[in-house]
């Protein structure tokens, strides 16, 4: 490989795209709005997507197919894949698939940092990302319901993944909120204070 490449997601998408056949960059963030698959690859913003795929071409897993113009559209580039990509993605699938990694996710961190707030700020916020996380699941159970009478349980896994991530999150978020109305879990300023050791001199 002429670069090396540091895997994602959205790398892994665009090849696997590509191993479907050659494509231009709008119809893959297209077909993975179409399939579902923006749950749990992120292609909100275009330029991500083609600074992607410019990382990909000067790494040697894409090349370009050919370039095509459109009287009144600007002109389009179609890429393909190398067989070095084709090898690449499915070594980064198998070692996604099955070996954990240490992610650094917001919620964690924010956890992490509740002391910052107030019990009955933490408590607020927390109240409020419970229910946006069961309105969330309720849209996820009804995606299922109307895909699952039509494709196969295959094309939906990462949905019913999700909801059970989030179900289990919903549950935990709402132990913490009871455990702070009741007081079992509290805090204040002073509080904390006992648990910051002095400062010493280098």
């Amino acid at each position: 490989m002429p670069r090396k490449f540091k895997r994602s997601p959205l790398a892994l998408a665009v090849l696997t795209l590509l191993m479907e056949a050659p494509m231009h960059p709008y119809r893959m963030q297209r077909l993975i709005k179409e399939r579902g698959k923006d749950q749990v690859i992120d292609v909100r913003r275009r330029p991500s997507l083609y600074q992607t795929i410019r990382q990909l071409l000067r790494a040697g897993l894409i090349a370009i197919a050919k370039i095509g113009r459109q009287p009144g559209f600007p002109e389009r580039t179609t890429y393909r894949i190398t067989e070095e990509g084709r090898q690449v993605a499915i070594s980064w699938l198998r070692e996604m698939l099955s070996t954990p990694t240490q992610e650094f996710p917001e919620f964690p961190a924010a956890v992490s940092l509740l002391p910052v707030l107030t019990p009955e700020d933490a408590r607020a916020q927390l109240d409020l990302r419970a229910r946006r996380l069961a309105d969330h699941i309720a849209a996820m159970e009804a995606e299922l319901q109307q895909y699952g009478a039509i494709l196969p349980r295959l094309f939906l896994l990462e949905t019913e993944y999700m909801r059970r991530v989030e179900t289990a999150e919903l549950e935990w978020v709402r132990s913490i909120i009871a455990d702070l109305e009741r007081g079992k879990v509290t805090w204040s300023e002073a509080w904390i204070r006992g648990f910051i050791p002095p400062e010493t001199a280098d």
